[in-house]
């Protein structure tokens, strides 16, 4: 590794934080407008997130232990950085900021100005900013809660004792609870009744007809009566579930439900009540953890969707951007398809890239399980062979509302897809409001309905399908229409500005410096890893595939003027303890995709931090 990349220069000039701007304002403080000169004598973590990125989400969790342990001292601020335009509409960030147990200062800023302003480029990444204002630190990704935790222990005992640190209650102010009976439910099914469907590819038996709703900020399930609306029970209010996804019936009669936050499968038995957890740890997976055994000893990432399909459950993987199985006969769960590279590549199964699949539902004929593939806003499929094929989307950074051929058609972060009777498919496009259908026959893809608002499911019951209103925090049944809905096409590329590098040959160093009191894990070989790629292929002429030096020269490609660079970055650092025999150890991790132009003013270095700062 180069020694440049891997560790700050000590003789560094101090560089203070810029300015905290946001066109969209403020949340959770009471209205009041925030300056980083307000915060002066504090601890200030910046959590630069956008509400689409399950990796977002998962940092959330990983700073909630820290930012209640150290309340009196650290102010975590997360600064809203849009990847999709329906990101930076106000009232979408509001809704997340609730939906997600958000419980510190939001700056909505939907023009990236901040993030422009601390050079960050990648969702998610955290600075870390001590009491006299200055930035300290930057981490890229997940996993790096134990480092902050511990610069935070050496930063309040040196301004401590500098008389530089301010103690007391933070700017957080919480917002009014409001009263709904279901509040961001995620996914529904149809209890099986006569003449109904569960929208999961299970035919229909006898049963109440009544749905079944995961109830997602609430942390439950909620059965209601075939109105849509009446509450029969509410299931696992005591704790059992976390921020609940997918649900799809087995064959026993049970429901399996995708235990997102948990990083569970359980199982909930309608006719008596009973829950039970049949895979997962309660432990995020991460790279080199177990990828096959026992269901209950291996890590689960943030399931987001479930499928019965093939004698198994099928998972979509939220977290991994995987999709995996659980064997319910066997015990078992076993990766299915994908690398845990996040983008969009087609074949194989066990060579295809998804990135964040969210929805699963099974084609009538059950030759086919369709996957909607939120982060690259697109419709893929796995057919019989286990080869993963994409009907409608062309990659990480292009959506938009536009109708026709597949080939051109746009999609907007989907979240759910239901398998309809004549083998086309209704997509909930979440982002667009809207509920989308793609014919495979015809190639086509029409609008069915707008105005909905953040639709992440639907089911089928006779004639009509129920939407899952997210953001409306209802079920809106409507009647399949005959023609579809004439929209205005729209396109977009996401905000973030791309890169400008120069022609030929680019120097590309990963960031990394240990956190204080660890070294890199060296005791088994090599404890870094980098994976390089791109969009189009042709961008790169040298440089991509997988290596353990964290930098590398890549050589562009002349003739290609823009694309993607895909670049997966991992260390492993332990405690530095000899007389320790079990040193603690952690894994750092992070997925760049980076749009990049090609000019002859560019820049011959391309440095992304994962830990540390670029010196």
């Amino acid at each position: 590794m180069n020694d440049a990349a891997a560790a700050p220069s000590p003789r560094r000039a101090r560089v203070r934080a810029p300015e905290l701007i946001g066109k969209g304002g403020w949340l959770n403080t009471g209205g009041k407008e925030l300056t980083l000169s307000d915060l002066r004598g504090r601890i200030v973590i910046l959590d630069f997130w956008t509400f689409c990125c399950v990796n977002c989400l998962h940092v959330l969790d990983e700073l909630r232990e820290l930012e209640e342990k150290h309340r009196d001292t650290v102010v975590i601020i997360g600064v809203h950085s849009p990847k999709f335009v329906h990101e930076a509409e106000h009232e979408a960030v509001v809704d997340a900021v609730e939906r997600y147990g958000v419980h510190h200062p939001v700056l909505d800023d939907p023009e990236l100005a901040t993030w422009k302003q601390y050079a960050v480029r990648a969702w998610p990444t955290l600075v870390v900013i001590d009491p006299e204002g200055y930035v300290v630190a930057q981490h890229a990704g997940e996993g790096h809660a134990h480092a902050i935790e511990k610069l935070v222990e050496e930063l309040e005992a040196a301004h401590e004792a500098k008389g530089t640190l301010r103690r007391g209650d933070g700017p957080y102010v919480a917002p009014e609870p409001v009263a709904t009976d279901l509040r961001f439910p995620g996914k529904a099914l149809v209890l099986p009744g006569t003449g109904t469907g569960t929208g999961t590819g299970t035919s229909s038996g006898t049963g109440s007809g009544n749905f079944l709703v995961s109830d997602t900020t609430r942390h439950q399930l909620v059965e209601l009566e075939a109105d849509g609306e009446t509450v029969v029970r509410r299931i696992g209010g005591d704790g059992e579930f976390k921020e609940p996804q997918g649900l799809a019936l087995l064959p026993d009669g049970r429901v399996v439900v995708a235990d997102t936050v948990n990083h569970r499968l359980r199982t909930y038995d309608p006719a008596t009540g009973a829950i039970e957890t049949v895979a997962g740890t309660g432990k995020q997976w991460w790279q080199g953890s177990p990828t096959s055994g026992p269901a209950r000893d291996v890590d689960l990432s943030s399931p987001w969707d479930v499928a019965w399909w093939q004698g198994k459950v099928w998972i979509a993987m939220a977290g991994v951007h995987q999709l995996w199985t659980y064997d319910p006969e066997a015990g078992t769960v076993q990766v299915a398809a994908g690398t845990t590279n996040e983008g969009l590549v087609d074949g194989p199964a066990a060579e295809a890239w998804f990135a964040q699949p969210s929805g699963l539902a099974v084609s009538p004929d059950g030759d086919r399980l369709w996957v909607a593939d939120s982060e690259t806003s697109a419709l893929r499929y796995v057919d019989s062979e286990l080869v993963v094929h994409t009907a409608v989307g062309t990659g990480l950074f292009d959506f938009g509302h536009r109708d026709g051929a597949a080939g051109q058609a746009l999609l907007q972060h989907p979240l759910g897809v239901t398998a309809l009777p004549d083998g086309s498919v209704a997509i909930s496009d979440t982002y667009n409001h809207a509920l989308r259908r793609y014919d495979p026959a015809s190639g086509e893809v029409t609008t069915l309905a707008t105005d909905l608002r953040e639709p992440s499911d639907a089911v089928l019951v006779g004639d009509d399908i129920v939407v899952v209103e997210s953001a409306r925090h209802r079920l809106t049944r409507l009647r399949l229409p005959d023609e579809a809905v004439r929209v205005e096409a729209v396109a977009h590329r996401t905000q973030r500005a791309a890169t400008e590098v120069a022609p030929g040959k680019l120097r590309l160093d990963i960031v990394f410096q240990a956190p204080s009191g660890q070294k890199l894990d060296t005791r088994y070989g090599p404890s870094t890893r980098l994976l390089v790629s791109s969009t189009p292929p042709e961008l790169l002429n040298a440089g991509e595939g997988a290596g353990t030096d964290l930098s590398r020269e890549l050589e562009l490609n002349p003739a290609v003027t823009e694309g993607v660079l895909h670049v997966s970055a991992m260390a492993a650092s332990c405690d530095d303890d000899p007389a320790n025999e079990y040193p603690a150890c952690h894994v750092h991790q992070q997925d760049w995709g980076v749009p990049v132009r090609v000019t002859a003013g560019g820049t011959p270095r391309l440095p992304l931090v994962l830990a540390g700062m670029d010196g």
